[in-house]
């Protein structure tokens, strides 16, 4: 089997308006990696996010904003090696659970799913951490396997889960990340991470998303169950 390093790690994301705190992500990713991961930001910005991030090494696909899924959809395309991260710009995913990331991976498992309830995710919103243990609760009856955080942006990936599948959803992708393979018999796991406070103002109306989440929890493993 092959032993991935650092050599062959993408990380991801979508980048809107997050001046804030790109930098501080990218100085994170560079730090952890040594320099070596490629990193991809699908950007709708029009602050300075993506010239702080390529200033740092990133290499940044600018297009129109239309929302979260369609920005990291873009971004896991674009990515070109064999292991791919996908994190968010917010400063709020610890870049530092990378190796964990990426042993994960080399143990055999295809998705490795940062939760971010393990530890309490104090850091979080209590109104978005209760609609996320609810979120976890639809997406484990619906999928038929406990799942333990079903909207976290962090996930390692092989390469050739993200190009098997056709990915739909927009708002709620994150949660189409994680189920999609979960049905299909690809091998995830849940890795426990810390969750930080957001640098910046959030994006997301926790109403309208919420609702657009849940949305995509009911409706992709009935879509799967239907294959």
């Amino acid at each position: 089997m092959t032993e991935f390093t650092f050599d062959d790690l993408s990380v991801v994301m979508g980048t809107y308006n997050e001046a804030e705190a790109i930098g501080t992500v990218l100085d994170d990713i560079e730090r952890v990696t040594d320099g070596r991961a490629e990193v991809v930001c699908v950007d709708g910005s029009d602050d300075e996010t993506p010239e702080i991030a390529r200033e740092h090494g990133a290499r940044v696909i600018e297009q129109e904003p239309r929302g979260y899924g369609y920005a990291v959809r873009e971004a896991l395309v674009r990515a070109s090696r064999p292991v791919v991260v996908t994190t968010d710009c917010d400063d709020t995913y610890p870049m530092d659970a990378l190796p964990r990331f990426l042993e994960r991976i080399n143990q055999g498992y295809d998705v490795v799913s940062g939760d971010r309830l393990y530890h309490g995710a104090e850091a979080m919103p209590a109104f978005n951490r209760l609609g996320n243990h609810a979120f976890a609760a639809l997406g484990s009856l619906l999928a038929g396997e406990r799942v333990h955080d079903t909207t976290t942006g962090m996930r390692a990936y092989r390469a050739e889960v993200i190009r098997n599948i056709q990915w739909t959803e927009n708002t709620g992708l994150s949660a189409e990340l994680l189920l999609r393979p979960l049905m299909r018999g690809y091998d995830v796991v849940e890795e426990p991470i810390h969750y930080a406070e957001r640098a910046g103002k959030t994006k997301l109306d926790p109403l309208a998303g919420g609702y657009a989440i849940a949305k995509s929890i009911l409706k992709v493993p009935l879509q799967e169950r239907l294959r």
